[in-house]
């Protein structure tokens, strides 16, 4: 038997942020995994980032984790997402080379002497007196830790369903987990049963390129990273290519649901909410005739692209037939059919936020067996969940992040707060603080956190500080500087008393602008002088905004009866409408504990109901 200070069971994405923060303060980790190939294994969109979840990436960053870096590393093209809107909104998104980001993941596992992959099926936890003390494996080997980090994902009693087909396996046609899942049942945890998929892939040869519009990626250096930047060249950077689904093909979807495994009734499980299969998207959105296609690259050494938008769980003859009828995929090869897959997951109402579990001290869930989707959502779950051991093993308090600190803890205190019902989503919209959850900031909301860990080192953290006392010092010269004797700046206002602050709180202004006629010049990069331009511009908003949550107290004397129908209220979720027009509540505070109903929701109905004045 052999003893280690964690023990981690799943090598994906959480797993492997447990394992590697573990790592970093010299504890003893095992990482138990089915196969060595599930290692950072990418069984969807091998892509990392989006609207909040970029945010979430570069979250983990500072707080010194590991996703963050690997993606810059792997990456086959990286995009600026929300460029339409203000700065505060924007978001890194990168499409990933599923190969080398394995690989490369396979690689600093075999380099770092705290971490043992163990390919081995945990099948049983030993656990006494409601505390953990170790696990057994398939093998009959035994290992002895007080500290248990389960990263199953979507491998918990999983089956695969394409059409009437019912396969017994995990993601990617791994094997999946079986006995663990009957263990946790006999533990006495509930469980629930989700549903997720995947697209076609399609061969990148049988596309026709001239009938897709071309995606390119942002020219610009861009990095998940704070310290370890790396960047892709825009010429070597691979295209993303957008077509869209049409009539003829909603049809044929139309035609055939009746075969399809989420509408026949051989699924049981609830599918992801905010990212349906194509059939959910035909059923429920019937108004639209038609629905965009992204059509992604996965590897430089594969030669599929992902159809991302097309996930499905019909039969392979009508996916045949669906891929043919859309445009620029007439000839189209598929190389791996769309599936749909049914596995359990743990009621994460069970958990603390440190995401130990409230029945067994030492046991910790992370990642998608948590209810969650995405990679990102992962990632930062087992960073915490890692980071929360260490906290144990040190005697340190629990780290928690609030819901005005971090996306990360928006995720959490939901998870922990409010029972999943389907497979969570992280959205700008879930964050009541998000103007303040930016891109830019993540460094200065967190980097703090990950230095005090022990997981930021001094010289970053030193390099961070540098960069924090000219971006002060610039702050202040802006709020001191005024127009007055500076002839030759050109601004449209008689007023010479107005300082270079105000004048960066106008959209039509940069600080490069102003920068050549302050004293403290060239001391800021281009990342922190762009931090300037938001936090200006963004001051205001954020100010007002503040004053809107607080304004939200006392919820119970604010009445709903007026409101009939809340599809009239704008920026609030389809979820909130959907349960609102449903359960019809008598006042804000009722709203505020339904399931589902986040403060976003509230504070809109509230500003709803003030301009009319009800």
């Amino acid at each position: 038997m052999k003893k280690y200070d964690c023990l981690i069971i799943g090598a994906g994405h959480a797993g492997l942020e447990t394992a590697f923060v573990l790592a970093k303060k010299k504890y003893k980790v095992g990482l138990f995994v089915l196969n060595k190939n599930l290692v950072a294994n990418m069984p969807c969109n091998p892509s990392i980032g989006g609207p909040a979840k970029g945010v979430v990436t570069r979250e983990i960053d500072a707080l010194g984790g590991i996703q963050g870096i690997a993606a810059d590393m792997n990456q086959l093209q990286m995009k600026i997402l929300n460029t339409s809107k203000g700065a505060g909104t924007w978001a890194l998104r990168a499409q990933i080379d599923k190969l080398s980001y394995s690989k490369w993941f396979l690689q600093k596992l075999e380099e770092n002497e705290f971490i043992d992959l163990l390919e081995e099926e945990v099948v049983s936890i030993n656990i006494e007196d409601n505390k953990v003390q170790g696990l057994k494996t398939k093998s009959n080997n035994e290992y002895i830790t007080n500290y248990l980090v389960i990263t199953t994902g979507t491998f918990l009693d999983s089956s695969i369903h394409i059409g009437d087909k019912v396969i017994k396996k995990g993601p990617d046609n791994f094997d999946g987990s079986y006995n663990l899942a009957q263990q946790l049942k006999d533990l006495g945890f509930k469980t629930i049963r989700l549903k997720t998929g995947t697209p076609p892939r399609i061969r990148k040869d049988s596309i026709d390129y001239s009938q897709l519009s071309l995606e390119p990626g942002t020219d610009e250096k861009l990095s998940f990273s704070h310290f370890d930047r790396q960047y892709m060249d825009f010429d070597k950077q691979l295209p993303c290519y957008l077509t869209y689904t049409n009539e003829k093909v909603h049809e044929i979807i139309s035609q055939n649901l009746d075969r399809s495994a989420m509408y026949s009734g051989f699924i049981k499980g609830t599918g992801p909410r905010y990212c349906p299969s194509i059939e959910d998207k035909v059923v429920r959105f019937s108004d639209k005739n038609r629905h965009q296609l992204f059509i992604e690259p996965e590897s430089l050494n594969l030669n599929t692209m992902y159809i991302a938008g097309l996930s499905s769980s019909l039969p392979e003859e009508v996916q045949d037939e669906i891929v043919k009828n859309i445009k620029g995929l007439e000839n189209a090869v598929i190389e791996k059919y769309a599936y749909a897959i049914e596995y359990d997951a743990i009621s994460s109402i069970q958990l603390y936020p440190t995401l130990e579990t409230k029945k067994v001290a030492g046991l910790f869930f992370a990642g998608q067996v948590n209810g969650t989707s995405g990679y990102e959502e992962a990632a930062c779950q087992g960073l915490i969940a890692g980071i929360n051991v260490i906290c144990k093993l040190e005697n340190r308090p629990n780290f928690i992040l609030k819901r005005n600190e971090a996306y990360i803890g928006v995720l959490i205190d939901d998870l922990v707060n409010k029972e999943i019902l389907d497979p969570y989503r992280l959205l700008t919209s879930r964050a009541e603080h998000r103007l303040e959850l930016r891109n830019d900031n993540a460094d200065q909301r967190l980097l703090k956190y990950g230095y005090e860990l022990g997981l930021i080192s001094q010289e970053h953290y030193d390099k961070y500080l540098t960069n924090l006392e000219n971006y002060k010092k610039t702050i202040n010269e802006l709020k001191n500087k005024t127009l007055k004797n500076i002839k030759d700046f050109k601004y449209d206002s008689r007023k010479t008393n107005i300082t270079f602050y105000e004048i960066l709180k106008r959209q039509d202004y940069k600080f490069s602008d102003v920068e050549p006629y302050l004293e403290n010049k060239n001391i800021l990069d281009d990342f922190w002088k762009s931090k300037i331009d938001i936090e200006i511009k963004y001051g205001g908003y954020i100010k007002s905004h503040l004053k809107t949550i607080d304004d939200t107290k006392n919820l119970d004397n604010v009445s709903l009866l007026s409101v009939q129908n809340y599809n009239e209220i704008p920026n609030i979720s389809l979820e909130a409408i959907d349960k609102l027009n449903k359960i019809k509540p008598m006042s804000l505070g009722q709203a505020s504990r339904i399931s589902g109903i986040n403060l976003p929701d509230i504070i809109n109905i509230k500003m709803f109901l003030d301009s009319k004045g009800k």
